[in-house]
């Protein structure tokens, strides 16, 4: 009994209870074969005077491992160890190795082996606290939180409890289908009922839906030779090849494309026409025209990734290519994350009713339902109008923070930095001079309080475009200002 209480550590100035404590610890010493099946363990009169505890502690740290299953009780003989268990090989006890009621160490390799997909490591983006050149993020200040929280509060007193707080449809809230088709209908020229329209959580989830339900490995996808990460790591993933095509200043070239087609089979083009992520650059009308002909003709998918249509600066936003498909080549993929805040989870594929019916299904065993609450708070700001206002203030907003953005790189930086004064969208695509590292200009800027990508994500196989996108929407004038003077120090 004596080697029993030694190798029990309790701590009884812990929020863990003791009896806890000794019925995890005799659980450890019975997995690692120090006690043995079958074994009878001391009493529990006896086993509370070696620890000095309360009686009833050790009744109930037995009576917990009676339940777990790790121990059991022999009428009129004691308590023991469960006889079920396998004979384990006691291991050398070492200090190191003993029961401490210490935080368990973290395990950092598992004890099988698995895959490590390389193309899938990818820096993660987050709002940072100091100066930022982001990505092309919206201003989370300007979120019509006081309108969303009375939204959100409505909810609780809306319909049957059972119903809304129960499980729900894979497709999303019916109040957000309704109102976003609608909205999608009269702001972009789409044709779309509520069936036409899958709710996800953000466009990455609607891109990763429809790259595994129409994909196989061997397919062929066609991207520019410049595209976004997140949608390539996700084609690759469902096992095609990609293949690329120039991008120049009207957007992706539609004569190799047809070239391409010519000579093997294309199962999917994917395409940021509005603003071709990251140059920013606007797909030309014929170009447009060329694609849905050849998509047609050849019968490939055209994904149409639209993230950031709600802000366009130059008259009305050109239509998405979805607006004149006719034939249901185009499967179009948006989000409102751009559009109010990143925590938003609310994304949308529009498509086909078969075709969404399919992702719905397999949206089903990833992720049974989205947030109904949060779509539903969605659905009620489309209702009221006041959705629409945010983007019509934040248009504004965004577009004289434009303004202010590239006459400060004309005035400070022209000398190092060339870019082309985007039509819309809430980021600039800039282009350095080789000779500046934009590693290191990077670490520097951020060592400075300064965060922006260095772009080297941006860069095709084996080529240096020495570019980055610097996102103007999420500060204000001042911060862009306090922003381009740290970056002219610097270089």
């Amino acid at each position: 009994m004596l080697s029993l209480v030694s190798l029990l550590q309790l701590e009884k100035a812990t929020q863990t209870p003791v009896f806890v404590q000794l019925s995890n610890q005799l659980g450890q010493l019975i997995r690692a074969g120090t006690l043995k099946p079958g074994q009878r363990l001391p009493g529990t009169r006896q086993l509370a005077q070696g620890l000095e505890l309360n009686r009833q502690t050790v009744v109930a740290a037995y009576d917990e491992g009676l339940a777990q299953g790790w121990l059991e009780s022999r009428s009129g003989s004691g308590t023991y160890v469960a006889a079920h268990f396998p004979d384990v090989v006691p291991q050398p006890l070492e200090t190191d190795s003993l029961p401490t009621n210490e935080p368990p160490s973290r395990v950092d390799v598992p004890g099988f082996a698995f895959e490590t997909i390389d193309f899938l490591l990818r820096p993660l983006l987050t709002n940072s606290s100091g100066l930022h050149l982001d990505d092309g993020f919206p201003d989370i200040r300007l979120a019509p939180m006081d309108e969303l929280s009375r939204a959100y509060r409505s909810y609780f007193r809306w319909g049957n409890p059972q119903q809304h707080f129960g499980y729900a449809t894979t497709k999303g809230h019916p109040l957000l289908r309704e109102q976003l088709s609608q909205h999608l209908n009269e702001t972009r020229g789409l044709r779309t009922t509520p069936e036409n329209i899958l709710i996800t959580r953000g466009s990455i989830m609607g891109l990763h839906l429809v790259c595994q339900t129409l994909l196989r490995p061997g397919d062929t996808v066609v991207t520019g030779d410049t595209t976004w990460a997140g949608a390539v790591m996700n084609i690759r993933k469902a096992g095609a090849t990609i293949q690329t095509i120039p991008v120049d200043q009207h957007g992706m070239d539609m004569d190799v494309l047809a070239d391409i087609c010519q000579k093997q089979p294309i199962r999917l083009v994917f395409v940021t026409p509005h603003h071709h992520y990251p140059t920013t650059v606007t797909l030309r009308a014929d170009r447009r025209i060329r694609l849905l002909q050849l998509a047609e003709q050849y019968g490939f998918v055209v994904l149409e990734d639209d993230y950031d249509y709600d802000f366009h600066y130059l008259s009305r936003p050109i239509l998405p290519l979805a607006s004149a498909d006719r034939k249901g080549m185009v499967v179009y993929v948006g989000s409102l994350t751009k559009s109010v805040a990143p925590a938003f989870r609310i994304g949308y594929v529009v498509a086909p009713t078969t075709l969404i019916d399919e992702l719905a299904r397999l949206r089903r065993i990833i992720d049974r339902q989205g947030d109904p609450m949060l779509e539903f708070a969605i659905g009620q700001l489309f209702k009221t109008g006041e959705l629409k206002r945010h983007f019509r203030k934040a248009l504004r907003t965004y577009q004289a923070r434009r303004d202010c953005f590239c006459d400060l790189l004309t005035q400070e930086l022209g000398d190092t930095v060339q870019f082309t004064k985007p039509d819309g969208g809430l980021a600039v695509w800039s282009r350095f001079d080789p000779k500046v590292d934009m590693q290191s200009l990077a670490l520097r800027a951020a060592q400075n309080g300064l965060f922006f990508s260095n772009g080297l994500s941006h860069n095709p196989p084996e080529q240096q475009l020495y570019g980055t996108r610097f996102g103007f929407a999420s500060s204000t004038e001042a911060e862009l200002e306090r922003s381009i003077a740290i970056l002219k120090r610097l270089l």
